[in-house]
């Protein structure tokens, strides 16, 4: 199983090495995705040779990472690009990845004298006094002084610019890690006069395609957690049908995360495909599934609102599946050793609130010598339940790093990012089941898009709303405290 995960882990690294880092160094993305790999390869093996039970000096855990931390960043640096050689500047213009690769040789100033004249009087000097105008590729930067309340400042001179160049720029607001507000002009690839404007988003074909195809491997995956031998199947192929169970739920679940996204960024105007799944022969049945958003969030109220959509509505449909799943569940004696996957013996009191359903759901089954051999369906709210708690790790392009950046800004949501790596990396030493999420938090880039109006804050409902989920993320992960413990008689 962890050489399966590893696998995984590899291709999502590499992906995430490629959009990251790739277009600021000349070295290769394969030595340094190996480097990155270094630790969870020294890790598997260990884990091969000495077994799960046997727990990995800590020097030779944590050097591992440390070492191949530094390497990293060394190779980084010696082969970094100039910014001059830069395609797109990373810290002042922040436009969407659409956006950078669409126009990838832009001239230095993509307006001409006169057009700048016009741009300067778009900065009323009482609401955003202008105080500089800096070219960079791909990007037009006006620097100065915010003078009015953002919200009205950004409101004010987009229109403005919008009536000069239309639909031709995105119009960027956002701080500088000094803390001082910015307006850049970046070329907007989706603008009227461009064919790409034309290009559908949605894609049912593509979606249908692939839901029946996950629903295959989903019901395969199913039917063997239903005790489904190749034999038995061989025998009687009517017995498939006893994996269907699962698969209904695990993709009701999944679906219905995306659609929150997908249907909250509707709302916004957000362009946005429809839900793909990704169906896989083997483990879970799928991958999971995302949507892939073409276009900038408006402002940082959208962007918190399309990122925790997906969670809330997630974990409303997981909590009714799961409870049903565990009360069809069986009660077995507590093995020696159960981990996140251990489907057939789950321990639920590494986590509160998978604790406090399973005690709703069974009763006084479940007793302290207790674990539960989970009933298909139940594996799937299980899933939906640690989906739901990935998804809301307060890290980069993650549900929970587009929430704690709407709140905070995206300087302090990196800063969380950071710390949340560390802290899952520490409960990984407790629960060596969250190691894989560990590397993969540890490998994520910390920094994600900027909206467009990137400075304008929060009310406090939508705070109150943030700080919600973040309980929400820890009492998944948080295991059940002895006083709870002893209350409940679990």
């Amino acid at each position: 199983m962890y050489w399966l995960l590893l696998i995984v882990l590899g291709l999502i690294t590499y992906s995430l090495v490629q959009r990251s880092v790739a277009r600021i160094t000349r070295t290769p993305v394969w030595i340094l995705w190996s480097v990155l790999m270094l630790p969870a390869l020294i890790w598997g093996v260990w884990i091969t040779a000495y077994g799960e039970k046997t727990q990995m000096p800590p020097g030779l855990m944590f050097g591992s990472f440390v070492i191949c931390s530094v390497l990293y960043w060394l190779l980084i640096q010696w082969g970094r690009v100039e910014p001059s050689e830069k395609a797109v500047p990373e810290t002042e213009s922040n436009g969407s990845e659409d956006a950078k690769n669409a126009t990838p040789a832009l001239p230095l100033r993509p307006i001409d004298t006169a057009e700048e004249e016009r741009l300067k009087n778009c900065f009323p000097w009482s609401i955003y006094y202008l105080e500089k105008i800096e070219y960079l590729p791909q990007a037009v930067v006006c620097k100065g002084k915010l003078r009015s309340n953002p919200e009205e400042a950004y409101k004010t001179i987009r229109g403005n610019i919008e009536q000069i160049f239309d639909d031709r720029f995105f119009i960027i607001f956002q701080e500088s890690f000094s803390g001082k507000p910015f307006f850049a002009l970046v070329p907007n690839p989706q603008a009227k006069s461009t064919a790409r404007s034309r290009e559908p988003v949605t894609r049912p074909g593509i979606a249908l395609v692939l839901l029946l195809l996950t629903l295959l491997t989903t019901t395969l995956s199913g039917a063997e957690f239903a005790g489904v031998t190749a034999e038995k199947l061989q025998a009687d192929p009517a017995v498939l049908l006893q994996g269907l169970p699962y698969a209904l739920a695990l993709i009701t679940i999944l679906g219905i995360h995306e659609f929150g996204h997908y249907l909250t960024a509707k709302a916004y105007k957000i362009r946005t495909t429809l839900p793909y799944f990704i169906p896989v022969p083997f483990f879970l049945g799928t991958f999971g599934a995302f949507i892939q958003m073409r276009s900038p969030s408006p402002n940082r109220k959208a962007l918190f609102d399309v990122g925790i959509a997906g969670p809330i509505a997630g974990l409303v449909a997981t909590i009714p599946v799961l409870l049903w799943g565990l009360a069809h569940s069986e009660v077995v004696k507590l093995p020696e050793a159960s981990g996140l996957l251990s489907f057939n013996a789950l321990n639920p009191r590494f986590s509160l609130l998978l604790t406090v359903l399973s005690k709703w759901a069974l009763g006084s089954q479940l007793t302290p010598q207790s674990a539960i051999d989970l009933h298909p369906v139940a594996y799937a709210g299980y899933i939906g339940l640690l989906v739901t708690a990935l998804n809301l790790m307060p890290v980069g392009q993650l549900d929970g790093g587009h929430i704690v950046h709407a709140m905070f800004g995206q300087k302090n949501g990196a800063a969380i990012g950071q710390i949340t790596r560390i802290l899952v990396l520490i409960l990984a030493l407790v629960h060596p089941g969250l190691l894989p999420w560990a590397i993969i938090l540890l490998f994520m880039p910390l920094m994600d898009e900027p909206a467009l109006n990137d400075v304008t804050e929060l009310d406090n409902g939508r705070d109150f709303l943030g700080l919600l989920s973040l309980a929400i993320l820890i009492a998944i992960l948080l295991p059940v405290p002895p006083a709870i413990s002893q209350w409940l008689n679990v």
